[in-house]
């Protein structure tokens, strides 16, 4: 079995971004109904790994009501999703040395199936994938991801060395497994 139910899998939310489309700040601090978007996420993404943790720059005290370690990205310059999934492998390494493998969320789109980790890990496995990213709407979206945390030292290369910043770019030198879920249908 590739992804072993007996080692654990850190789950990193990601919300290192500038948010610059919208004009700064932190969009998974919005509201959806009584809830921020944020809350949102953790309540989904929390029950399906081992433990949780928010990528996040910038003050991590405006996070402390989540009750989630906060750590910002390992490579300096807000160098994109990779510099989150990298500090979450990081952190994963540091605090799990035995966790094989990285679940990652966006900190704002809440609607991601509830048994998304299982359904990356069976992908990988039927797959024989090295990643797995979630697809919906006939999109790929590759920060709902499950990630080798054993790609570390090429993703930190890529970064560092190659100043590689496009997800898809990194992603293609693998092989990839896509999970599609109706994105209208979100249980």
């Amino acid at each position: 079995m590739l992804v072993s139910k007996n080692k654990p899998i850190v789950g990193v939310i990601m919300a290192g971004g500038l948010s610059r489309r919208m004009g700064g700040g932190d969009k998974c601090q919005l509201m959806l109904k009584d809830k921020t978007l944020l809350e949102r996420v953790i309540e989904r993404a929390k029950p399906q790994v081992d433990t949780l943790l928010l990528n996040a720059n910038g003050d991590p005290k405006r996070f402390q009501r989540y009750s989630l370690p906060v750590v910002a990205d390992c490579v300096e310059g807000y160098a994109g999703p990779l510099a989150g999934i990298l500090t979450g492998m990081q952190w994963a390494k540091l605090h799990y040395p035995d966790c094989q493998w990285l679940a990652s969320f966006a900190s704002d789109s809440p609607f991601f199936p509830t048994d998304l980790v299982v359904r990356l890990a069976r992908a990988i496995e039927h797959g024989n994938g090295d990643i797995a990213c979630a697809k919906s709407g006939g999109q790929l979206h590759p920060v709902f991801g499950l990630w080798p945390v054993r790609l570390y030292d090429d993703l930190k290369r890529a970064l560092l060395e190659e100043e590689l910043r496009k997800m898809g770019t990194w992603i293609a030198r693998y092989h990839c497994v896509e999970v599609s879920y109706d994105i209208n249908s979100y249980d």
